[in-house]
């Protein structure tokens, strides 16, 4: 039985080093169509004036955000 946790313990370290190794290569790559996500800061702007203008007090939980589409050189 010691054998067998020692082989499953050694099989189970390489499997994670080997993930953590392929893990770097692909992080470090940047898609061509990646997009960068920015707040909405014009919509923001206007929903709170009219808030404001109303009385209302916003409290932003998930603020909406406007793409924009990072060009990649060709």
């Amino acid at each position: 039985m010691n054998r067998l946790s020692r082989a499953l313990a050694v099989s189970l370290s390489v499997a994670g080093l080997a993930a953590c190794a392929s893990m770097d290569e692909q992080s470090a790559r940047v898609s061509p169509h990646s997009a960068t996500i920015d707040r909405d800061a014009a919509y923001v702007a206007r929903v709170e004036q009219i808030a404001r203008r109303r009385g209302i007090e916003v409290v932003w939980i998930n603020p909406p955000n406007s793409d924009e589409q990072l060009v990649a050189d060709e």
